[in-house]
Formats: structure tokens, sequence, C-alpha cells
């Protein structure tokens, strides 16, 4: 890797330690954004029992996540995606309850939960979901080929920032400055000029020396 500068380096630490403690809750918020994205389209089939019976038990699902107990969301996940997967909720639930999974810090159950959904879902932005949150999990594993190969999955480009960012991320870790800052410039190329993520974006490009 090459040598930073001192106020790069700590320009890098300081980024790092930010991204530890907001990392997951962003990453969280564009799951949410995302699953909402989908628009529920399951809600419009309810002249079907199976889809009236798949939108009341993911009612239960959604219930138990007040109760902050992992194992009560995580059946009540199963119970969807066990009988009902060919519905549109059972992906979302195998989401949501990834993500409490990962909060947890039970990354099996969630890589578990995320690779159902990557094999399962019938929407692509759901896959996409899945994916680069898998990636994210495997890129904390130091698992840098397994991240890199979901990144490299073919995606909707509506994902395309994201993912790249991510793969910024990846290669950082690697030592990889030159290529990480290429990919965080087509992350911040991508993202909308008024998007607060973008902002973000600058930040890890900053660290490497790089301007805009």
């Amino acid at each position: 890797m090459a040598v930073l500068d001192l106020q790069e380096q700590e320009q890098l630490d300081t980024l790092k330690t930010w991204w530890k403690d907001n990392g997951t809750w962003m990453l969280g918020i564009v799951l949410v954004v995302v699953v909402g994205m989908g628009g529920w389209r399951g809600w419009q089939y309810y002249h079907n029992k199976q889809e009236t019976e798949a939108a009341t038990l993911y009612q239960q699902f959604v219930e138990q996540l007040a109760s902050n107990d992992a194992k009560r969301v995580n059946d009540a996940a199963a119970a969807v995606m066990d009988k009902y997967a060919s519905t549109p909720y059972a992906p979302r639930a195998a989401l949501i309850a990834a993500q409490v999974n990962e909060l947890g810090h039970e990354p099996l159950r969630a890589k578990s939960q995320l690779q159902w959904v990557i094999e399962h879902a019938a929407e692509e932005g759901l896959k996409s979901v899945a994916r680069l949150r898998m990636a994210s999990i495997l890129l904390d594993e130091k698992d840098y080929a397994g991240a890199q190969k979901m990144l490299d999955a073919k995606r909707p480009a509506s994902f395309d920032a994201l993912y790249a960012d991510l793969k910024g991320d990846v290669l950082a870790a690697q030592g990889k400055p030159l290529e990480a800052r290429a990919a965080y410039q087509q992350a911040y190329d991508k993202l909308d000029d008024k998007s607060a993520y973008r902002n973000l974006v600058q930040m890890k490009m900053d660290a490497y020396g790089a301007s805009k």
C-alpha cells in the first residue's frame, strides 16, 4: 500500500471510526428504502388465498420486530419463508431478519437468510440488496474474493453507485488505494448531486488524496 502522509492518515482514521459507528445503520436505511421500493405488490393479490395467508403471516412477523427478540423474529421469518416462499413477502421477511441478525452479531444466520433471498427472490432489486449486504458481511470477515464476487453480479443500474462504493471499501481493505479511489470516484459520479450519501463517498476519496 502506498504511504499516506500524516494528514491523509488522520483523515482515513477518522473515516474508519465514523464508518464503524454508522456504516451498518446507513446500509440498514438503504435496505429499508429498497424494500419499500418493491411497492408491496403482494397486497394487490388479496383475492388469492395463498397471498392472503402470506400477508397475515408476514404481519405477524412485522409485529415480532418490536419484541427485540432475535429468536422470535427468526422463527417468524422462517415461517413466512417456509410456507410462502413464492410470495413477495418471503424475501422481504428474510432481508429484514438478516438485518436483525447482523445487528445482533450473528453473521452466519444473516448470510444464510441473504443467500436464500439471492436464490429465491423474484425481484431483482431484492436480490441486489441481498448481494450488497452479503458483500458487506464478507468484507468484515476479510473474505475479499467472496465480497468481490457478490459485487460483480449483474444488478439494476440503480444499484451501481452502492456497489461501486462497497467495491472501493473492499479494495481499500486489501491495501489498493488507487483502485479504491477509482471505485469511489465511480460511485460519486453515479450518485445524485443532492444525495447525502455522496458526501460520505467524498470523504472516502479525500482520505486517499482525491480531489473533485
